[in-house]
């Protein structure tokens, strides 16, 4: 089966359950898809007693598929710059700090809390595990997806200050969250004896001022020509080889690639850098261009997250040590945002119950899975898939569908802190 198939089964897939969601389910999309797509699974399983045809041919669609490539290589660097372009740039800008601090400071105590409380749980279980691969799997599981939450939060009418928190501080610590990874990831291949502190830092800086240094030049390079010109056609090219470009050169040069392209959609999402660049055809012709491509790959992404059970070991020890991490998870993501909200609540007015809501709100996606799928087999990566892919299905299933909820009975239907 060559690449072209795999990618039209993909898109049928996607177009099929969106519509079936749409027209019958209507759940928001991410949650909507992740759902059938699993429904559908589990019963291509059911159908393998009688006829296993369907069922291997789904197997085979997986396992040609290098998820952590898919996704860290190619589609994270367009779902970013997607959704930094459609971010409300004034709003983010008024909650740099605190945003800042949540996708750094939050990831990095998020980071050592998971896996220093795994380190002592789940010997309980019966799984010895070095502290290393707890860490490292603290490092994957602590980035949360703007993606799957954003529409559900504008549905739900939530204020627009705890909305920027929200948006802001995901699409950057995704790509912290990678940085962390990567340099746990070498820490535990190269073991702590060979490799230098000064090392660690030093690449964790590289990838992160590089990646972010990279954003600005190839932001400001596609405002210098989208300002000579005036072709919506043509600049809309421009943004996509903006994206295309730069991962190429972030990947060639170790640097972030998520960083890089979250820089420079925020960038090209400004509203100064918009008036000044864009006529009212050509904003509304990348915007449209970007809001199907940020459709079409999340599509595809849910309904490959719900076809990746076919990787999974099910066992019973496996399923108590997913469902023990989910409480924990999400009380060191309460954790981790204590000291940046009581830094910044009273200078800037945070709303009521903002650590609840963005506890609650903080949902994991793909970017995990594809870590979890990166590891290796003396990392623990059997363990680690199946706790990676509890929580992700937990996180968006049962938080997704209650977040609304929780949002109108903190905040009500309308209200009038719900400005910029």
């Amino acid at each position: 089966m060559d690449y072209f198939l795999i990618v039209t089964v993909l898109v049928f897939l996607s177009a099929l359950f969106g519509y079936i969601n749409v027209r019958f389910v209507k759940l928001p999309n991410s949650i909507g898809l992740m759902l059938i797509t699993i429904i559908f699974t589990l019963a291509v399983f059911a159908l393998s007693y009688f006829d296993n045809t369907l069922l291997n041919a789904e197997k085979y669609i997986i396992t040609q598929i290098d998820f952590k490539t898919l996704l860290l290589d190619t589609m994270l660097s367009f779902l970013l710059f997607a959704g930094a372009l459609h971010t409300n740039f004034e709003q983010l800008k008024v909650q740099r700090w605190p945003v800042f601090l949540f996708s750094t400071l939050g990831v990095l105590v998020s980071t050592f809390l998971i896996g220093t409380i795994l380190s002592y749980i789940l010997p309980l279980i019966g799984f010895k595990i070095d502290y290393i691969y707890c860490l490292l799997f603290g490092a994957l599981i602590s980035p949360t997806d703007p993606i799957a939450v954003l529409g559900i939060l504008k549905k739900a009418g939530a204020p627009k200050k705890l909305e920027a928190k929200i948006v802001g501080e995901s699409l950057f610590n995704d790509g912290v969250g990678v940085v962390v990874f990567l340099t746990i990831f070498q820490v535990a291949s190269l073991g702590t004896e060979t490799l230098e502190l000064s090392h660690v830092f030093k690449l964790f800086f590289e990838e992160v001022i590089g990646g972010i240094g990279l954003g600005l030049v190839l932001g400001w390079l596609a405002y210098r020509l989208m300002k000579k010109i005036d072709d919506y056609q043509i600049e809309v090219i421009i943004t996509l080889a903006v994206v295309m470009v730069g991962t190429v050169i972030a990947q060639h040069f170790h640097l972030s690639a998520p960083l890089a392209m979250v820089t420079a959609g925020l960038m090209a999402g400004n509203d100064r850098v918009r008036e000044h660049t864009m006529s009212r055809q050509t904003e509304d012709y990348v915007d449209k261009f970007w809001e199907l491509i940020d459709i079409l790959l999340n599509n595809i992404l849910f309904v490959l997250i719900g076809m990746e059970m076919l990787v999974l070991s099910f066992e019973i020890p496996l399923l108590i040590a997913g469902l023990v991490a989910i409480p924990i998870i999400l009380l060191s993501r309460y954790i981790s945002l204590l000291l940046p909200i009581n830094i910044f609540k009273k200078r800037l007015n945070f709303v009521p119950k903002t650590n609840l809501v963005m506890t609650w709100g903080g949902l994991r996606g793909g970017i995990s899975i594809a870590l979890a799928l990166s590891l290796t087999d003396t990392m623990e990566r059997d363990l680690f898939l199946f706790i990676t892919y509890i929580v992700v299905i937990f996180s968006i299933l049962v938080q997704g569908l209650t977040i609304e909820k929780m949002v109108k009975r903190i905040y009500g239907s309308v209200n009038p802190t719900n400005k910029p």
